[in-house]
């Protein structure tokens, strides 16, 4: 095909017309350029060709709309006959392509047209004259909207007249009416930034359009669409074309104006920032005389509305919108501009009844600080600066502590920034005010905004000198009330530091910081042990330095230098140094010398949150693991007196594990099983979590839950004894729990076959053995049950194993320990005695606890929830009846129960009632069908106002033990 284009172009350019138009435009794009470009200056076709694609091109297009008109006379007749496939032809699978219609073979056609068109335009030697091209580029021009279906021929079309333009080729002008339209609305279409750059690069061509006429309201259209495209306003060819926009007519800019206003209220940063940047290029672009629509039509409507607005948020719009001018003030004409739109308002604005009012002028005088006229002597200017510092400091005490917030800040900003050109005795009144009253307002937000105020006054090092004098007056700050105002003043100490020749210490005494940081509030401690690192554990100095110096850290405040610890390994402290640290504190408390209990326990403590940090790696646990021996584990044991000290002493042994090591099991159970008036005990309750920590990270979990169970089983038999109360017998090996009996009429009926006697319960001695793989066995032998114990001191003892179970309960590792342990059923029959005796009887006794029936409820809950989860997981799977575990068919109706018997207990404690009863008979045909979870349910939230509930509330709130 190329060599009948080659052969025909030398015969006649209409014989090589009519042989491209044939073509595809993909296949034909490289052969053409090639026979095109190889046209000579001498050749025939200079002269001769472009007439020929013009009238080509011109029968095409009146081809193409006669058929459009005889379409639109009869739209019944077909524009297309696409051939459709057979399932009966074996190749049924493979597509063919649809052959083109009339109408896609016309724009086939004029796509060829077009681009040789494009090619003679484009020819490097601009061998064809533009005026013989042009008739073909301008029918082209002229039907660009009807043929502007076709996007390939439409976009070719468009490129051709966007190259004439830039080309300055004659009768460019006829070739913009249809260009610069389709390209706009193409821009806004396809969202390229490409196209914002082709438009901008056009924009010489918008002036030929008269706005002023009724036809150009189309293109106006889509001009104000682009002034809320966030691809104009994001692109800085878009904003450059849009600030152009305002100078094409009163008219337009008056509309486009108007559509900037209704966008303000939106509020997007980005946009109203480039707005603000599009108007000061438009104001600066236009000739003076043109300003005046921008200046007073618009941004003196602006700052009004921004002193006025109903709302702080919009009065912020406003100003983001006047930034445009306020950053550009070093910019000719702008200092007198904002002079101008301000002064009128703002100064009788800031002493305005309507404290709205007044911030918003505070904002904006703010931001336009300082307001002067360049143009005036320099004595009114000196007046007119101090009249401005006069209404900040009347600012500062203003009634509305909003206003005083933003005064602080603003203050400090505007010194940060003028520094060298105020007056020193207006410096010094302002930081004295600031310091000396704003730090002690009542505000928590104006003494936040002083500590900001300050720290952003810092980075002027002007400032510095008189801040060495005044800063110590904001030390009492460390210990305000309010955690964000703390967090300030150890920010403000933080970049006290990098000032040369500025000593924190003598803003705030180190004893008033080692106080806060022994209070451990993470935000404030890890702060201040950044603070302190350079000085009591530098990575600068030798480990034996660093080590000393932590070393009189902690023996001059126990609990700060053991915070400091905790942290230390978050602030950068190497942990080399730090596995270091912890083997001296460990030797000091093992050392020969006598240590008060205090100094052990910081020490301890210490190395407690030290080892936290290290053993999450493993070459660090595996070193402690050698130094902990089981000599030096009992030296250890010995020295720690403390509640917290030994507390301590168990996490390190819980993380570290040591080998080898006998008597920590014993230890750690004596302390689990001493729980006489735990919850009131907030030190020992410390302990014991870390000795269930330890029980669990050594293996004696069972053995520990076993005792707890004996104890509190101990306190269910007394309450039988004492009260006659029905006692749950069960068996205590699991493997009888297959014969499990459910009488839901009465929970407390529920019974379990047993070997077990109750009475012979009063002598129950158990023998608990650990077996494990370092530690041999362990033997437990609790007190065998003291007939003449009182009632109290097992209750007492109960009450205690009750606060334990709770807690054990809210961690996921000790709560499915719990539920994998054999004596679980034998400690939720003992915990609804107790409860039990716990409600009927808390207003006879002083010593009854809540403890054991929120321990109930709990262990319900948790039953139900562990029941659905496992029972999720084995969706799908068959069970026998014969063959369910026990556990699973307790804890799947448990909850129901629960809450009965809560009733039950109820009842007892307010004594019959009619709402009751007939709770009782209404439910207990739902308690013969286990499965009605609806009825369940709504049995649960009976009302008790009548049962003489004080507070009127269902009874899940009683379930819970509001009463």
């Amino acid at each position: 095909m190329e060599k009948k284009l080659r052969s025909s172009l030398h015969s006649s350019p209409q014989e090589f017309i009519s042989l491209a138009i044939i073509q595809t435009l993909k296949s034909s794009k490289p052969s053409l350029k090639t026979l095109i470009h190889s046209i000579k200056p001498s050749s025939n076709l200079i002269s001769s060709l472009p007439p020929s694609l013009c009238d080509s091109i011109t029968s095409t297009i009146q081809s193409f709309q006669n058929l459009l008109q005889s379409n639109s006379d009869n739209p019944q007749t077909p524009l297309a006959n696409t051939l459709r496939r057979s399932s009966r032809k074996p190749n049924a699978g493979t597509e063919q392509k649809p052959r083109p219609d009339k109408k896609g073979k016309l724009l086939q056609r004029l796509q060829i047209l077009t681009h040789v068109l494009s090619l003679c335009v484009s020819h490097p030697k601009k061998v064809f004259g533009p005026s013989d091209l042009l008739p073909g580029v301008q029918a082209l021009h002229d039907n660009l909207i009807v043929l502007e279906a076709d996007s390939v021929l439409s976009s070719g079309i468009g490129t051709l007249c966007e190259g004439w333009w830039k080309e300055n080729l004659v009768g460019r002008e006829s070739l913009i009416s249809q260009t610069l339209p389709f390209l706009l609305s193409r821009t806004l279409t396809l969202k390229k930034k490409v196209d914002v750059h082709r438009v901008y690069m056009l924009r010489e061509a918008f002036s030929l359009f008269d706005f002023e006429d009724d036809s150009i309201e189309d293109l106006k259209l889509l001009l104000n669409r682009s002034v809320i495209s966030p691809l104009f306003l994001k692109t800085e060819d878009g904003r450059k074309f849009l600030s152009f926009l305002f100078g094409l007519s009163d008219q337009l800019r008056k509309e486009l104006l108007a559509m900037i206003r209704s966008q303000i209220p939106f509020g997007r940063k980005s946009m109203l920032e480039a707005y603000g940047d599009i108007l000061f290029r438009a104001w600066k672009a236009a000739p003076e005389d043109s300003r005046s629509e921008i200046e007073n039509g618009f941004l003196q409507d602006l700052v009004e509305g921004c002193i006025h607005a109903s709302s702080g948020s919009f009065a912020s719009y406003i100003r983001r919108v006047l930034g445009g001018f306020i950053n550009q003030r070093t910019v000719d004409g702008i200092e007198k501009l904002l002079y101008r739109l301000a002064e009128p308002v703002i100064f009788r604005s800031l002493q305005a009844a309507n404290s709205n009012v007044r911030q918003n002028a505070l904002h904006l005088l703010l931001d336009v600080f300082p307001l002067e006229d360049p143009d005036a002597p320099k004595g009114d200017k000196d007046t007119l600066i101090d009249k401005q510092f006069f209404l900040l400091e009347r600012l500062l005490v203003d009634d509305c502590p909003e206003i005083r917030t933003i005064a602080v800040e603003g203050s400090c900003r505007v010194l940060q920034l003028f520094w060298e050109v105020i007056p020193s005795p207006i410096i010094t009144k302002m930081l004295s005010k600031i310091i000396g009253d704003m730090s002690h307002d009542v505000c928590n937000e104006v003494r936040l905004s002083t500590l900001n105020g300050i720290i952003y006054l810092l980075e002027n090092p002007h400032s510095h000198e008189v801040l060495k004098v005044l800063c110590p007056r904001l030390g009492h700050l460390i210990q305000d009330n309010v955690l964000t105002v703390q967090v300030a003043m150890a920010d403000l100490l933080l970049h006290l530091k990098d000032v040369p020749n500025f000593q924190f210490n003598k803003v705030v005494d180190l004893n008033l910081l080692l106080s806060e940081l022994a209070s451990d509030q993470p935000s404030v401690a890890q702060k201040i042990t950044k603070l302190l690192i350079p000085s009591y554990f530098p990575s600068v100095v030798p480990l034996e330095e660093a080590c000393n110096r932590c070393i009189t850290l902690v023996k001059r405040a126990p609990l700060a230098g053991a915070i400091f610890c905790k942290y230390a390994i978050l602030e950068g402290a190497s942990k080399t140094r730090l596995m270091e640290l912890v083997n001296i504190f460990l030797s000091l408390v093992l050392s020969p010398d006598k240590l008060n209990a205090d100094l052990i326990e910081g020490f301890l403590v210490a190395a407690s949150y030290l080892c936290d940090n290290l053993t999450c790696e493993a070459c660090y646990k595996n070193l402690l693991k050698e130094f902990i021996t089981a000599e030096k584990v009992k030296g250890l044991l010995t020295a720690a007196s403390t509640e917290q000290a030994q507390s301590s002493l168990f996490n390190i042994f819980s993380t570290v594990c040591p080998d080898n090591v006998e008597g920590l099991l014993e230890e750690g159970m004596s302390v689990v099983t001493n729980c006489s008036g735990l919850p009131e005990d907030v030190d020992r309750q410390s302990k014991v979590r870390s000795a269930h920590k330890l029980l669990l990270s050594l293996g004696g979990f069972d053995d520990m839950f076993e005792a707890l169970t004996t104890l509190l089983h101990k306190a269910a038999y007394r309450c039988h004894v004492k009260f006659g109360a029905d006692m749950p017998s069960q068996s205590v090996n699991s493997k009888s729990f297959g014969k499990l009996s459910v009488k839901s009429k009465s929970f407390g009926k529920l019974s379990v076959e047993s070997s077990v006697k109750s009475k012979s319960f009063a002598k129950l001695s158990v023998e608990s053995s650990v077996k494990s793989k370092s530690f041999g066995k362990l033997s437990v032998k609790p007190k065998t049950v003291n007939q003449k114990q009182s009632f109290e001191d097992d209750y007492v003892v109960a009450v205690g194993v009750a606060w334990q179970i709770r807690d054990l309960l809210q961690h996921e590792d000790t709560r499915k320990a719990i539920f994998k342990s054999q004596p679980l059923e034998k400690l939720f029959f003992s915990l609804k005695m107790v409860s039990e005796i716990s409600i009927v009887n808390c207003g006879k006794y002083e010593y009854i606890d809540v403890s054991p029936v929120l321990a109930y409820i709990a262990l319900a809950l948790q039953m139900t929830v562990d029941n659905v989860g496992r029972s999720r997981v084995k969706s799908g799977m068959k069970r026998k009846k014969c063959n369910i575990d026990s556990s699973t068919l307790l804890s799947e109706t448990v909850l129901d129960l629960t809450i009965e018997h809560m009733l039950d207990c109820l009842e007892k404690l307010f004594g019959s009632d009619d709402s009751i009863q007939s709770h009782k008979v209404g439910s207990s045909n739902l308690k013969s069908t286990s499965g009605k979870k609806q009825n369940s349910t709504n049995r649960r939230r009976v009302s008790l106002t009548n049962a003489g509930c004080p507070r009127g509330e269902d009874a899940y709130c009683c379930s819970q033990v509001h009463c």
